[in-house]
């Protein structure tokens, strides 16, 4: 039985000005033990997607389950089954963070666990703050017991929605940590990150969003494998010629240039050097899961 089953789901919001298609028939399994990539630009339906699968919002059409309860019409089993690490920072400022992890059992029924509570907070880098309120606590620490309370309940299911955003080197390395234990020890993970290097490491299988529909959905090294070719990543403050500035991702002072093979990129280069293009830091690597997201959202045909 599939961890998450989502079945030809689809989402329509109506207003004043017309109807937005949020989600299109979006279908596909996640199975159990897996950690699995929802991947996406702003706007695809990634949220969406999530908030009816945590029951926050219906789907128009089509069926959700979590360990094969329906979202719907088995509410309560299904939001047991789950563990959210929501976005926003939402908390409650009368608490601190015992007290808050404590409550956040009890709304799941679950009583007497305070061994793993302490255990939470220690892998989580919250033990020194256990009394503290939740009002005293920095962006970063309120970050992790948004993780903390998501697991409390030890759920067989682990959503993490962006749960990397805004936070620091010291959080990620532990949470990750943290979290590919818990699933290796079985647990299923479910991330949607714009970190693509993370869910590159992380997720052994991915799914990547369209404008509400899925326009990829295989491993992670198939997908890698399906767009590899040889990029070109080195820096310039010069302008690139024009045929080449079409075909090049530039970030800041750093472009990266795809080329097919050896012969490709001794005329990319040669192209350069003709154009005086000063050229520092020159890479040649493989491409990775960034380069195929672009080429994927740009609107080539995703890997078989």
């Amino acid at each position: 039985m599939p961890a998450i089953e989502f079945h030809r789901v689809g989402k329509t919001y109506r207003g004043a000005r017309g109807t937005l298609r949020a989600l299109d028939g979006v279908s596909f399994d996640i199975e159990a033990g897996e950690f699995f990539g929802l991947l996406g630009p702003n706007g695809a339906g990634k949220t969406t997607l999530i908030s009816i699968l945590a029951g926050l919002a219906r789907a128009t059409e089509g069926t959700v389950r979590v360990m094969g309860h329906d979202v719907v019409t088995d509410f309560a089993a299904a939001r047991k089954a789950l563990g959210i690490v929501p976005q926003e920072l939402v908390f409650d400022p009368f608490f601190n963070v015992r007290e808050t992890l404590r409550i956040q059992s009890g709304y799941f029924g679950v009583r007497g666990n305070d061994a793993w509570i302490d255990e939470l907070l220690g892998e989580l880098g919250l033990a020194d703050k256990a009394g503290a309120n939740m009002r005293q606590l920095s962006g970063g620490m309120k970050r992790r017991v948004l993780v903390a309370q998501a697991l409390v309940h030890k759920p067989p299911v682990i959503v993490l929605d962006e749960p990397t955003a805004g936070v620091d080197v010291e959080l990620r390395q532990t949470l990750w940590g943290f979290i590919a234990r818990l699933n290796r020890e079985g647990h299923t993970v479910l991330l949607t990150t714009h970190y693509l290097e993370e869910a590159e490491a992380l997720c052994g299988r991915i799914a990547m969003l369209k404008q509400g529909r899925v326009v990829a959905l295989d491993r992670t090294s198939a997908l890698l494998a399906g767009t590899a070719s040889t990029m070109l990543r080195f820096k310039t403050d010069d302008p690139l010629p024009p045929a080449l500035a079409a075909q090049a991702r530039v970030t800041g002072r750093i472009v990266q240039l795809k080329a097919q093979d050896a012969a490709q990129v001794e005329a990319r280069l040669a192209a350069l050097r003709g154009a005086g293009v000063r050229v520092e830091d020159l890479e040649i690597g493989r491409a990775d899961l960034e380069d195929v997201f672009v080429e994927i959202m740009r609107g080539a045909e995703a890997p078989a």
